[in-house]
């Protein structure tokens, strides 16, 4: 049975001289995209999405270069637009991420709604699936990105206890039917 492989980027090099959508792959998120992409846990992909954020992107080009796939992007995979307040140091960061999904329905100092962002992913994720065929598909993306997609396939409220443990995670889902097989696990 084919699958959905939902892929996080892993850690990043944090430049606060570009926007945060701009930011890179730090080394050990290379390392990190290279180990996954040589574990055998994409052996079946046929076809790879990507959010158009560099992060998302370099993650995406590491295991296109490892199992010749080309990749295709969609903007609509993209982190909850944040741009309303920039970059905000980690403790500031975390109660503003808690805030986002415990009060989905309210906007964050102007951040996306955390149901419009969950709407915005499941449209795409959908159209995606519908025009897959044959083999496994990987979407590369962000974590609440994966969170509010994985919470909407649970048939769950939007809740951050769903959230990945750290970046670079994956979960995967039966196809076509996006029925979770496991939750979140470190891509190595």
């Amino acid at each position: 049975m084919a699958r959905l492989i939902f892929v996080t980027h892993p850690e990043v090099r944090v430049d606060l001289s570009i926007p945060v959508q701009d930011w890179s792959l730090s080394d050990t998120g290379r390392r990190r995209a290279r180990s996954f992409a040589q574990s055998g846990i994409l052996r079946g992909v046929t076809h790879l999405w990507s959010s158009t954020e560099t992060k998302a992107r370099e993650t995406a080009a590491i295991l296109a270069d490892h199992t010749a796939i080309p990749v295709s992007y969609a903007p609509d995979l993209g982190e909850n637009d944040r741009s309303a307040t920039g970059f905000l140091p980690p403790a500031e960061f975390e109660r503003a991420a808690n805030r986002f999904f415990a009060e989905p329905d309210q906007s964050f100092n102007g951040w996306e709604r955390a149901i419009d962002a969950q709407s915005r992913i499941v449209s795409a994720v959908h159209r995606i699936v519908e025009q897959h065929s044959g083999g496994d598909l990987a979407i590369i993306s962000h974590g609440a990105v994966g969170t509010l997609l994985y919470c909407h396939l649970r048939g769950l409220s939007i809740d951050r206890t769903q959230d990945q443990p750290s970046q670079g995670h994956y979960w995967t889902a039966e196809l076509p039917a996006l029925i979770l097989e496991h939750g979140w696990r470190s891509i190595g």
